[in-house]
Parts: C-alpha cells; sequence; structure tokens
C-alpha cells in the first residue's frame, strides 16, 4: 500500500487528533456535523462561521481537536478539499480522526479520500494512519475500497513522477511497471531489438542519444467483458533536455516528471486491477530519454515511423509526439482499441493557454470529449476542450516527408499542431489527446497524479456497463 492507511471506526479514539467539519448555518452559526455528540462540541465552535478555509486548533480534555469550515450547505461543499485540508492543518502527525457522522456515505469517503491523497509526499510523509469515524461502517466500506483503488492508482502515479532521472531511466521504469504483474495486470516490455523489427522509428530515434535504450510497455488488463479494450496511450520521457534542441537551463530540472503521462496510465491501470474491472483495457506507454549523443536525431532528419509513414523532423524538444505516434499505431493495430485517449506533458503552448487548473482536450470524437470531461469533472481534474482546425494539418505538409513534425519561425510547435500530427495516427478509432502539460506539478512542484483517476472513472461510468456491449 502507498501512502496513509484508511480505517473506518464508529467513535475516535481518545488521543488522536480529531478533525471536525463545520458548517456555517443560515441561523446558528457553526453547525457541527458529530452526529449524536454534536452537543459536546457546541462551546469549541462557539464564534466560529465554519467559512470555507476557517480552521480552528483546540486542546480539549480528550485531545486536540480541528474545526474546518465547511461552508454554507446549500452551495454545497468540496469534501475532497475539506480532507485534504484536515491533512494540512494538524500538521506532522503520525495518525488523524475524521469525523464524518451524520454525512452521507459518498460525503463521508471524499472526505478521507481528500485526506488520504493529501498525506502522500515523496519524503517520508509522518501520517501513516487515517480513522474515518462514520455511524455506519457496512454502508461506507463499499464505497470506499472503490475509492481506495483510484487513490492508491494516483499515489502509484505520483510515486514515479517524483522520481529523479538518474534513478528513473527507461530501463528502470519499465522494471517498475513489471511489479504491476502481482496485480493481474500483464506486462509485456518491448526493447530495441524488438521496436527495429516493429519499425518504431520514431521512438527508436528519440532515444538514441541516451545510454539507456528506449522501452514500449504493454499493460494489459484482461477484465470480464469479451470485447475490445479501452486503450491508454502515456508519453514517458524519463527526461527532457531538448536533445540537440536543447532547452534552456531555467526550469530544466522539472523535465523528470515529462513522463507523467505515462505514469497516469499506469495508475488508471492499477486503480482498474485493485478493484477488479468488468471492463477489459490496454496501457502503451513509449519509454524513452531525450538528450544528447553522437547517435542523437538532429532538425532535417526523415524518420520513419512504425506506421510506415515518414516524418520531418523540424525540433528535437517536440519529442513527445513522435514516441507517441508509434504508441498510437502500435496500440491500433495490435489491440483495436473501442476508444483511446494518450496523456502527455506535451507543449508549453498549453500552459500558456490553460494554465494550472486544467488540462487540454484534442478529439476526434465528440461523445468520447464529453465523457473525459464529466469523468475529470467527478474526480477534480477538469479538462478544457481544444480545437484541431484544417489549417493546423496543412501547416504539417513536407516537402520531403509525409509530414512535418511540428512547425517553425512564427508557427511556433504549438499544442494544436500537436494534436492534429497525433491524430493522423489514431485512424478511425474514437481518440482523445490530453495534454497535461499544465496540471502535473502542484504549486509545490510536487506531482499531482493527475490522469489515473480520471481514466479509471471514465472506464467505471463508460465502459463497465454489460448493456453497453
Amino acid at each position: 500500500m502507498i501512502g496513509a492507511e484508511v480505517r473506518l471506526r464508529v467513535a475516535p479514539k481518545p488521543g488522536v487528533p480529531l478533525a471536525v467539519p463545520v458548517l456555517a448555518g443560515p441561523v446558528l452559526a457553526g453547525q457541527v456535523l458529530a452526529g449524536g455528540t454534536a452537543g459536546a462540541w457546541t462551546g469549541l465552535a462557539a464564534g466560529f462561521a465554519g467559512t470555507v478555509g476557517e480552521v480552528r486548533d483546540c486542546a480539549t480534555p480528550e485531545g486536540r481537536v480541528l474545526l474546518l469550515g465547511a461552508g454554507q450547505p446549500q452551495r454545497g461543499t468540496d469534501w475532497e478539499a475539506l480532507g485534504a485540508a484536515a491533512v494540512r492543518a494538524a500538521g506532522p502527525v503520525k495518525r488523524l480522526a475524521l469525523l464524518a457522522r451524520g454525512l452521507p456515505p459518498e460525503a463521508a469517503v471524499a472526505l478521507a479520500t481528500g485526506a488520504a491523497l493529501a498525506a502522500w509526499h515523496p519524503h517520508d510523509a509522518p501520517l501513516r494512519r487515517l480513522d474515518l469515524v462514520v455511524d455506519q461502517p457496512l454502508l461506507v466500506q463499499p464505497l470506499w475500497a472503490r475509492a481506495a483503488a483510484a487513490v492508491q492508482g494516483a499515489l502509484f502515479t505520483r510515486e514515479l513522477t517524483a522520481l529523479p532521472g538518474n534513478v528513473l531511466h527507461p530501463a528502470a521504469f519499465a522494471a517498475r511497471l513489471e511489479t504491476l504483474a502481482e496485480h493481474g495486470i500483464r506486462v509485456d516490455v518491448l526493447g530495441e531489438k524488438r521496436l527495429r523489427r516493429l519499425g518504431a522509428g520514431a521512438l527508436l530515434a528519440v532515444g538514441a542519444g541516451a545510454a539507456h535504450g528506449p522501452r514500449l510497455a504493454v499493460l494489459r488488463w484482461r477484465g470480464q467483458f469479451a470485447v475490445p479494450p479501452v486503450a491508454f496511450i502515456g508519453k514517458g520521457i524519463t527526461f527532457d533536455t531538448g536533445g540537440i534542441s536543447i532547452k534552456p537551463t531555467e526550469g530544466m530540472e522539472r523535465m523528470t516528471s515529462d513522463m507523467a503521462g505515462a505514469a497516469a496510465c499506469a495508475g488508471a491501470m492499477l486503480a482498474m486491477a485493485l478493484r477488479r474491472s468488468p471492463a477489459p483495457a490496454v496501457a502503451v506507454l513509449a519509454i524513452a530519454e531525450n538528450t544528447t549523443g553522437g547517435d542523437s536525431y538532429r532538425p532535417g532528419d526523415v524518420l520513419r515511423t512504425m506506421s510506415g509513414r515518414t516524418v520531418e523532423v523540424v525540433d528535437t524538444d517536440a519529442e513527445g509526439r513522435l514516441v507517441l505516434a508509434d504508441a498510437l499505431h502500435y496500440a491500433v493495430s495490435q489491440h483495436q482499441p473501442q476508444a483511446m485517449l494518450d496523456l502527455a506533458t506535451l507543449t508549453g503552448a498549453m500552459v500558456t493557454a490553460l494554465g494550472s487548473h486544467r488540462a487540454g482536450i484534442f478529439t476526434n470524437d465528440a461523445a468520447l470529449q464529453a465523457q473525459a470531461a464529466a469523468a475529470g469533472d467527478q474526480v477534480g481534474e477538469a479538462l478544457w476542450p481544444m480545437p484541431i482546425g484544417a489549417r493546423h494539418r496543412e501547416d504539417l505538409r513536407s516537402e520531403i516527408a509525409d509530414l512535418k513534425q511540428c512547425c517553425a519561425g512564427p508557427l511556433l510547435p504549438d499544442a494544436s499542431h500537436a494534436a492534429a500530427f497525433l491524430r493522423e495516427f489514431a485512424g478511425d478509432t474514437p481518440w482523445a489527446h490530453l495534454d497535461i502539460a499544465g496540471v502535473r506539478l502542484d504549486e509545490k512542484g510536487l506531482p499531482t497524479g493527475f490522469g489515473a483517476r480520471l481514466l479509471d472513472r471514465l472506464v467505471e461510468l463508460y465502459f463497465e456497463h454489460p448493456d453497453r456491449h
């Protein structure tokens, strides 16, 4: 298990810090959500307005009590955010209780989810145990088991993304993915010899300058339905110098997280396996290090991709779309998925356009776009629709190859051109591209795990119902 353990209890244990949500009532400000013990907290809550973000840290004979403002009930409460706030307010404690009596089971689970996600830190997080205090544990337990699988998938994504490039080189990344086999996921890692036989010229070129060669990791979850799988395609650049088109020094240290898309796909597969999803799924992860060396690919090179199409290289720092081109073709040709989504930290243009609160989604299928957006809204991972226009594809015309990798000059590499390029390798399969460049890290520079819960919820909502098939 990754992160803090969550256990259900019917009463708080004396001496364990207790976080208590407090509603802002229209008549009596400071209504405490403590079920039958509400009277015990009346004195502590006196004068507490219950507004969102308000915290009161109280010492009582039974132990420490944290009052947390839950806001106006008629406006709705973000229970995940409140759970995260509880962990931040508690500080460095080993154990924390969350009082969820009087809450609907779904709200109690959301409170625990937010706390469990906030409790994670890449370096020895002190909080190891969360007690969720509820009225009816038997009603909450199945809902929490479902949520806990998604939390584990997101935390696995964060764990991978937090690793430095000297630790998580392509071979090491593949080795960590192989541990997913213990959960029933079939893992197949294609090395350079197999990639050459497949003609994966784009992926091989991107990884040619690195000491550790590229890999294509294929994760398969069988499920129970005899239908084509849903496919997740992930960009797994373990470090990105920009290659010969080298990046500026400032901010390059963050390029250890350029594999966050692949990590999110792997996290989604873990979540599905932990909750024994009936839907079949496959993840195809293109893993490489984009660096400089004697064998590095160059601007002006022409690469033959796995699909047979040739690509003129314009900028070696636009490597993500190249490795995804081969991964997309592999997924389509080898697995014939019913739907396909790729996740990638692909462009700075997406950060400029949407900042750090939403990822962009590009697609060839309106229904898949709506489904992905709905799943993202449910788990707090928002998407925003972005265009692929006819002119974007026209801009990729090449005189020496089937298409250019990207544009230069006044048409600098941007998110829509990248999506137009990737669409060429999706074929007729319903496909969506999620550019997560702006949402992969939080304000502290820590990985968010964005995408793992979104993909898992997408499958749960739209691919796990027998009547669909």
